[in-house]
């Protein structure tokens, strides 16, 4: 039913800009897991921006190879919390005292496509607001009341949301307050860079296992012709 509402709401005109509470349409992520320089662009990001708070303790920085990133390249540009390019994505921050700044602690991104869907996140990323009566002074649309603060706001700008007159929770745009560094269209198109890596550090081999999957179908459809007519041979004199 979520799908159906998305896609008479594209078909009736919906666009970025607009928000929806909780629950409601979410923006579609444009599908990028096969473009190599937006999963490296997103790559770049993440360990830019995401792996100060979260980490990705089942993903390995050696695996970034397979996005086309020679070793050397790993090292210089994105190892930034270990030595060793063969360790996992962690931080130094600590569990406790992430619980103390933001209220729990950041959850690991290692499989948060798969459990969140590259829509939400998708949309999540885009739709931070200055909200002075959060602690962080940030609130989220796809999350409300969210702990995390919008780690992009430099790129973004900062925005606020302006409600439909007499409807305090209806539906509201954006307002911008501060320019970013990147105009609208560049910065939804970086976190789809984002969002298309953190889909495929979800399941690195996706890729391959795809492709696989076709050679497996085509070799099973022709297995089922043969195994049709070697049955039809056995039972033509058969009465």
């Amino acid at each position: 039913m979520r799908k159906l509402l998305l896609i008479l709401a594209l078909l009736s005109g919906f666009t970025a800009p607009a928000l929806a509470e909780e629950g409601g349409a979410l923006d579609t992520a444009p599908n990028r897991i096969d473009d190599l320089a937006s999963l490296q662009r997103g790559a770049k990001l993440f360990v830019n921006y995401c792996l100060n708070c979260h980490s990705a303790a089942s993903m390995r920085y050696s695996r970034l190879k397979d996005l086309g990133l020679s070793e050397v390249e790993i090292k210089n540009n994105l190892l930034f919390t270990t030595d060793k390019i063969g360790e996992t994505m962690t931080v130094a921050m600590r569990t406790a005292d992430a619980k103390e700044w933001f209220g729990s602690a950041p959850p690991d991104l290692s499989v948060e496509a798969r459990a969140r869907g590259t829509d939400w996140l998708y949309t999540y990323l885009r739709t931070f607001y200055r909200d002075d009566s959060r602690p962080t002074g940030w609130n989220n649309v796809a999350f409300p009341n969210v702990g995390m603060p919008n780690p992009f706001w430099q790129l973004q700008g900062q925005r606020g949301i302006k409600h439909a007159q007499g409807a305090e929770h209806g539906p509201a745009q954006f307002v911008q307050i501060t320019q970013g560094t990147m105009k609208p269209v560049e910065f939804d198109s970086a976190m789809a860079d984002l969002v298309s890596y953190l889909d495929w550090m979800s399941e690195p081999a996706q890729r391959t296992r795809r492709q696989l999957g076709v050679w497996v179908l085509l070799f099973l459809g022709l297995f089922t012709v043969l195994a049709w007519r070697l049955n039809s041979a056995y039972w033509k004199d058969v009465k």
